[in-house]
């Protein structure tokens, strides 16, 4: 070998043991967090999700991904599941070494590498021959020699190599086949999706107790692909069930043709922004309490435009006071002060200077406000209609709000509340690295001293009030903030899920804290992503992940009188990112892709419409709905070079909605210039420009 096929060689080499490495960490990251903190403590099966390389089991354009918490898209339109799902499964099974495992459903091999690495004899079943041949070719290459995989019918099992000590199916059916079942030994145990669509499946465990006997446990929802098969779903349409099984429906309720109609049918055109008719078309969710305004990304002119019209003609006909939106406190306080012609405070720092700018420094959200301090304007205080962030990134600026507002009256408890807030003050700017510091200690090492802060503040609140009821209820709302703050940045390190909640969780108990202190008649209107406000249970979110959200808790506090509203597009343009902290830039959003609720719409031709999705309301739609598709997510990151997996997600439109708002073709967001660049702003605007 020559000097420079030497120098390659080392080359490839040192790159290969980098990657390794890479993933090794990814890996015991995704033990720690994904695993560990979610209950998974089988020794077995963490040693052998410690072992299977997952990145091998993927494309290789997604490898970077191998270790996200969340299922990913394989060859043939299939997915591997989530990394816990797959701990979940193998845990409830209790599979142990010398164990015969069925494995239904082989996809990329990594679930049945995992069993095998556990030292259980594998027998796994694929129905796509290009996954089956792509998954020996990984266990050759990577030694899995206990694994036998054939290409068939997964629904009628393995007969002649049954009984088995472990029956595992990675993918759900509308019920257990009773051939799977009497293919298990005595003690043996089955673990299973089972469910009438793809977004109601619960994963069941049944353990055989004697012949035809089996004691059931259900191990929460979860979202898989359908088991096609003889005793599993038709191959015609895997969310239809075969004929064998046909539960009563009617089968052309789902074929598209029937789906397009539907929407046609109830689909109403929507005029200009400006003419009073577009709000007016929103009345009949008007007697609700509270209204959910989403968007389908951060960056979408018509979106903000839409919900600014909508919000207009709640206050001014409909009595609502209260405009609360997925934007932080201190910021949306600077608002406030603007809208309700209040005096700005000394020295305060211009609002939404936190990456993403442009999410509510924008021309629409200007106009908004705009008309809502000329609609203030000559009405009672008291009758004034407020403008609130519900968020809680504004650790920095929420603790400087507390001690300001204690420095005035109380200024010994500024000196306490000072002290407390020390513990954080190093961090304040990057609370990020509090987060990581906290979870290395094992413990919140601020938890106490800010929940110390809130309590006080609120044992004093009758005192404290008195002196002026708004700025005690802003200080309060700070102290909250910081308090929930502290939790969130440790939670980031424990899993997607706990921060989500918990910010979520924040976020609804900033709503109710508003609507108490407005009292009885208040009435609120939420701007929010999505994400956010359609109810998380029908969603991919909340059955794989177990995240809730704004929207759900809502709807099960607030029942009927909270009403969800999405948004959705099919092409255009947005403002986003391609990463955290970078550059906004104007990008093109990719066609919907096919399979999607919004080619759905797309394909039905309106350019903008109101659908009414709720049960009885508009002919079938809601039915003919009613069944797991894709959805599009953009948030202030786009990356249209892997949308798929970045930017859609399974869920049921009308369970997740009352409504969808369709903007067929969008722009992006007219971005306002930053602070101390010119733009054309009066001077009295919050934004400080």
């Amino acid at each position: 070998m020559n000097d420079r096929a030497r120098s390659g060689a080392a080359f490839a080499a040192a790159i290969h043991d980098e990657d390794a490495a890479k993933f090794a960490a990814l890996r015991e990251n995704m033990i720690e967090r994904q695993l560990v903190r979610r209950g998974i403590d089988d020794p077995g099966v963490l040693m052998a999700m410690r072992s299977v390389p997952r990145e091998e089991f993927v494309r290789a354009n997604l490898r970077e991904f191998a270790y996200e918490d969340a299922p990913l898209p394989i060859e043939a339109g299939q997915t591997i599941s989530q990394p816990y799902i797959v701990a979940l499964m193998a845990q409830a099974a209790r599979i142990r070494a010398g164990d015969r495992v069925l494995e239904i459903g082989a996809g990329s091999g990594y679930a049945a590498a995992v069993i095998a690495a556990i030292g259980a004899q594998v027998f796994a079943i694929e129905r796509h021959a290009e996954l089956a041949e792509l998954a020996r070719d990984r266990f050759a290459r990577l030694g899995y020699a206990n694994i036998e995989l054939r290409v068939g019918d997964g629904s009628v099992g393995w007969p002649e190599a049954a009984p088995f000590d472990v029956i595992l199916a990675a993918a759900g059916g509308p019920s257990v086949p009773a051939l799977l079942l009497r293919q298990l030994v005595t003690g043996g145990r089955l673990v299973m999706p089972v469910g009438d669509t793809q977004g109601s499946q619960r994963l069941l465990k049944l353990t055989a107790t004697g012949q035809d006997n089996y004691e059931s446990e259900d191990l929460g929802p979860v979202a898989f692909v359908p088991l096609i098969g003889k005793h599993g779903w038709s191959t015609s349409d895997a969310r239809t069930p075969s004929p064998a099984l046909d539960d009563g429906n009617d089968t052309d309720d789902h074929d598209e043709a029937s789906i397009l109609a539907s929407i046609r049918e109830a689909a109403v055109p929507l005029p200009e922004f400006d003419d009073p008719a577009f709000g007016r078309a929103f009345d009949d969710f008007a007697a609700a309490r509270v209204i959910l305004l989403g968007e389908a990304s951060h960056g979408t002119s018509e979106f903000y435009l839409a919900r600014a019209a909508i919000t207009r003609r709640l206050i001014e006909a409909h009595g609502f006071n209260i405009v609360a939106v997925e934007a932080d406190w201190p910021d949306a306080a600077a608002i406030d002060r603007h809208v309700r012609l209040k005096p700005a405070r000394d020295d305060e720092a211009p609002a939404f200077q936190r990456f993403p700018t442009w999410m509510w420094r924008n021309a629409e959200v200007a106009g908004f406000v705009e008309w809502l301090r000329r609609h203030n304007s000559g009405r009672d205080p008291a009758l004034r209609a407020g403008f609130y962030g519900l968020d809680l990134y504004s650790l920095n600026r929420s603790i400087r709000a507390v001690i300001d507002y204690l420095e005035g009256v109380d200024p010994e408890a500024a000196r306490i509340a000072r002290h407390r807030y020390g513990c954080l003050t190093p961090w304040a700017k990057a609370p990020a690295e509090y987060g990581h510091l906290a979870l290395n200690a094992g413990y919140g090492m601020c938890e106490r001293q800010v929940t110390d802060t809130l309590r006080a503040l609120l044992e004093r609140r009758l005192e404290y009030a008195a002196h002026d009821g708004e700025s005690f209820l802003d200080a309060a709302q700070n102290a909250r903030l910081v308090r929930n703050a502290e939790a969130y940045y440790r939670a980031m390190y424990y899993g997607t899920a706990e921060s989500w909640n918990l910010r979520d969780t924040h976020m609804f108990e900033t709503l109710q804290q508003l609507l108490a202190a407005r009292g009885t008649d208040a009435k609120a209107v939420v701007w929010a992503h999505n994400s956010h406000i359609g109810d998380a249970r029908h969603t991919e979110m909340g059955w794989t992940r177990g995240e809730l959200n704004i929207g759900q808790l809502c709807r099960e506090h607030f029942g009927e009188q909270a009403v969800s509203i999405g948004f959705g597009t099919h092409a255009g343009t947005v403002a986003a990112a391609d990463d955290w902290d970078a550059p906004m830039q104007v990008m093109q959003v990719q066609p919907s892709l096919t399979g999607s609720y919004e080619r759905l719409f797309h394909d039905a031709g309106h350019a903008r419409c109101l659908c009414d999705l709720r049960a009885g309301r508009t002919g079938r739609l809601h039915e003919r709905l009613a069944r797991s598709r894709l959805e599009r997510f953009i948030g202030v990151i786009y990356r249209p070079d892997s949308e798929r997996l970045s930017h859609y997600a399974e869920a049921v439109l009308p369970r997740q909605f009352d409504a969808l708002v369709w903007f067929d073709v969008t722009r992006a967001v007219d971005a306002l210039p930053a602070p101390g660049r010119s733009g054309g702003v009066p001077d009295t605007w919050p934004f400080g420009l």
